[in-house]
């Protein structure tokens, strides 16, 4: 089956707004579905992906009430990355677990379903291990804690053997192979001339459209290549990277015991270049209440497997009590 024979039908937002969290800071949401459904919200990935309407189409619009919003900086919050304007030192996983839990308050959620996929599955078990008693249940997939081991595999070499061409071209900005591509990659990213942030930016961002995918992607490649938008994603994400998430080694996988009352399904790709299948093993070992499905797909959200199981996981909770 292809994606939209998996998905639920296009709807429009119900709703929409923006919600000043401090600092600064604007964020852009919407809302989804049923009013009077079951709450549920939405973490998209980067961090710094921003957010996109077909997010909602994961969930029964007749059953769940979803929120979608863009985290800081980036998507339609402002000020966005790409700006100029953005001050970075205010963008953290604890500002932003802080945001989730403004934004619950600010819709008048007591308790919800917390979905997130890469990034926003780091995001999502931070919130969860913050404020448990607020979640009630985790649809995680492509899992990513932010361990150094994790990033090193996917900025430092080792996953560069399994897609060379486009390895190659993350490496031309930097001259080839540095100690550390993530930290070398930092001096480019935030370089206050364009002519060096622009190219660094859209090799960091396309380096992961083009390993998202089981079957390769030009289209996402092509979209990804936007300056405005490769601009923000790769100065955020690498932001976050070579502050290590703001975590302690190892934290998200250490504190999964704050996670034993919330029931949850982790969705891995067994050949998910960026996020490796032992981070979701790992999650799995110290979390054993969730159910895990290794799936025959790569990384991204819209590959049809991992598509599949994240439905059928929100349909299942869809009548579980709130």
């Amino acid at each position: 089956m292809g994606i939209d024979d998996i998905l639920y039908p296009r709807v429009a937002a119900r709703a929409s707004g923006r919600l000043d969290v401090g600092e600064g800071q604007s964020l852009y949401w919407e809302e989804y579905g049923d009013p009077s459904g079951k709450p549920a919200v939405f973490l998209h990935g980067g961090p710094g992906g921003g957010g996109d309407l077909d997010y909602a189409r994961y969930f029964d619009p007749a059953r769940y009430r979803v929120v979608l919003f863009d985290q800081r900086q980036c998507g339609r919050s402002t000020p966005h990355a790409a700006s100029g304007q953005a001050d970075f030192a205010v963008n953290t996983t604890w500002r932003l677990v802080d945001d989730i839990e403004k934004l619950r308050v600010d819709r008048g959620v007591e308790r919800w379903q917390v979905f997130g996929g890469s990034w926003g599955s780091a995001l999502a078990l931070a919130y969860a291990q913050t404020h448990p008693d607020r979640v009630t249940e985790l649809v995680l997939r492509g899992i990513f804690t932010l361990r150094r081991s994790e990033l090193d595999w996917y900025y430092n070499g080792p996953a560069g053997n399994l897609a060379p061409e486009w390895w190659e071209k993350f490496l031309a900005p930097l001259g080839g192979q540095q100690t550390d591509n993530i930290a070398a990659y930092h001096e480019l990213l935030f370089d206050p001339d364009p002519a060096v942030h622009l190219p660094a930016a859209v090799a960091w961002t396309t380096w992961e459209a083009a390993t998202s995918k089981l079957v390769f992607s030009p289209e996402l490649v092509e979209q990804w290549s936007d300056p405005h938008y490769a601009l923000a994603f790769a100065r955020i994400e690498n932001h976050y990277f070579v502050n290590d998430g703001w975590f302690a080694p190892g934290q998200l996988i250490a504190e999964a015991d704050k996670l034993r009352d919330i029931p949850g399904v982790i969705v891995q790709g067994a050949y998910d270049i960026p996020c490796p299948q032992v981070t979701a093993r790992d999650l799995h070992r110290a979390w054993p209440r969730a159910d895990y499905k290794l799936v025959l797909s790569g990384h991204s959200i819209t590959e049809p497997a991992i598509a599949a199981e994240l439905v059928a996981a929100t349909d299942r909770y869809a009548a579980v009590g709130r």
